[in-house]
């Protein structure tokens, strides 16, 4: 989800959490929430854990000014190795576009291009 710069991560949360697709593996019915939710100290706020809750989701946060994010380290990895790829994209980085929908298109058009880089040498 775009949002945008001065709008807090917390905000458009429960949006979020209703556009992750069912989680599929085993089988029998697909679920339709993971299980767990990994998050940073932007996401611990009571909204966001009721949020969770709610929908039988169980939240890993890390706590404001009680502990460091440092034992999400493996599951944020994922995530900063990501934003990290999409920051090489200098528009991406500073974003120099007003309207969502033309950000939203650079945005695909970053993570196409990084699937095809990732893709290019397996056939």
């Amino acid at each position: 989800m775009l949002t945008g710069a001065n709008v807090h991560d917390s905000a458009p949360f429960e949006d979020l959490l209703d556009a992750v697709p069912p989680v599929a593996g085993k089988r029998g019915r697909p679920r339709r929430r993971p299980g767990k939710l990994h998050g940073d100290k932007a996401y611990d706020h009571r909204r966001c854990r009721d949020a969770c809750r709610r929908r039988r989701i169980e939240p890993r946060t890390a706590r404001r000014g009680v502990e460091g994010s440092r034992r999400l380290g493996r599951h944020r990895r994922v995530v900063e190795r990501t934003l990290a790829w999409m920051s090489r994209f200098r528009r991406l980085a500073i974003r120099y576009e007003r309207r969502i929908d033309i950000h939203h298109a650079f945005t695909a058009l970053a993570c196409s291009l990084i699937y095809l880089n990732a893709l290019q040498g397996r056939f």
